[in-house]
């Protein structure tokens, strides 16, 4: 599990105690009432632990090693492959369920050329105008060859919080882990002209594992 999530999961166990400690005072005390809000406060608290237990796992994967790939920054669906604005540059967004694997891995090898957080609204994930959300834009400098790749966590309706834990300067392989998205977000990947996508909406990809882009020269 992902060290992230840890707070989370002793919150959930905190509330679990105190539940069971109203269990046990309601039960001496014979009262209905706080045993039923004893028992209520036992579920919510023990499905909100094994929630998040589940949701910040984060499972050892093998690095790709193939240069000439570029790999999806996380788990989940191709949402759309388009020309989002003026030139070349290609995007694929991704959107990550409260389902997916949270955790960003680099899509290339490369240096971190820049970091920057971008204040914006907090749309649901999964719709076309989440592209103006809250979101961590990182530029890698390509591993030998001199193109730049964007890469994007942006935040959704509930997810308003991002880690990116890289800074500038460092280097990164490709499939690394470099960040997190809390509960629910999107991904985005932006291909320079001297390189393809090689995904569709609809399709299910895999951080650090999936290729979705390839160089052309």
């Amino acid at each position: 599990m992902a060290k992230q999530g840890l707070r989370f999961v002793v919150a959930g166990l905190v509330l679990d105690l105190l539940g069971s400690a109203v269990i046990v005072g309601a039960v001496l005390g014979r009262h209905a009432l706080a045993l039923a809000v004893g028992i209520a406060i036992v579920v919510f608290a023990s499905a909100f632990t094994a929630f998040c237990v589940y949701f910040f796992r984060d499972p050892e994967r093998s690095l790709p090693t193939d240069l000439k790939k570029i790999y999806s920054p996380g788990d989940g669906r191709v949402m759309s492959v388009a020309r989002e604005g003026p030139g070349d540059i290609v995007t694929a967004r991704i959107f990550l369920s409260v389902f997916d694997v949270h955790i960003q891995r680099a899509p290339c090898a490369g240096v971190v050329e820049h970091v920057q957080h971008v204040r914006g609204s907090f749309a649901a994930a999964m719709k076309d105008e989440a592209r103006a959300n809250e979101r961590c834009v990182t530029t890698l400098k390509v591993e030998g060859r001199e193109e730049r790749l964007v890469v994007e966590q942006v935040a959704g309706l509930v997810a308003r919080r991002i880690e990116c834990w890289p800074v500038e300067g460092d280097a990164l392989k490709a499939g690394e882990r470099y960040g997190i998205i809390y509960f629910g977000s999107q991904a985005a990947v932006h291909f320079p002209a001297s390189s393809k996508c090689t995904v569709a909406p609809g399709d299910k990809v895999t951080g650090g594992l999936t290729a979705i882009g390839e160089w052309t020269n």
